[in-house]
């Protein structure tokens, strides 16, 4: 199954997909865009032309599991999306993704402007992985996940 993942930012929103294999997340693009509706509205364009059959949205919880301001957000876009786009929409534990984006393009030498443009497609590939491998280990089969 094709998956969508998505980074939410207030700024910049990054997506990446899988192969139909559910076996490697690759970041796809970062969106530019403060306004939540039109931002739904990209996504599911990109879900469209990727032939994304769910889409996985990180949600941002505070480091002890409970949800803030962010994860909000971060479950209205969800709620938009589901509504609108009419798949599947789950939400992920994303605590500490951008970080590990962070640390990857370290790894990698990506600096400055470079960086900016990229790291939130890179954490949008980090809670895809993080959710294939789930999957994969857990055998779930559907989009009834969530951590």
């Amino acid at each position: 199954m094709i998956i969508l993942a998505v980074d939410y930012g207030d700024a910049r929103t990054g997506l990446a997909v899988c192969d139909k294999g559910e076996l490697l997340a690759s970041p796809v693009m970062v969106i530019a865009e403060y306004n939540r509706e039109r931002l739904a509205a990209k996504i599911l364009q990109q879900a469209a032309a990727l032939r994304a059959e769910e889409i996985v949205v990180g949600n941002p919880l505070n480091m002890n599991g409970s949800a803030g301001p962010r994860s909000a957000l971060a479950q209205q876009l969800a709620g938009m999306l589901r509504e609108q786009g009419g798949l599947p929409v789950t939400l992920w534990d994303e605590r500490s993704t951008t970080v590990s984006a962070i640390g990857i393009l370290n790894q990698t030498d990506v600096r400055g402007k470079k960086r900016k443009a990229v790291v939130d497609a890179v954490a949008a590939t980090v809670i895809l992985q993080a959710h294939l491998d789930y999957r994969r280990n857990h055998r779930v089969s559907g989009s009834n996940a969530e951590t």
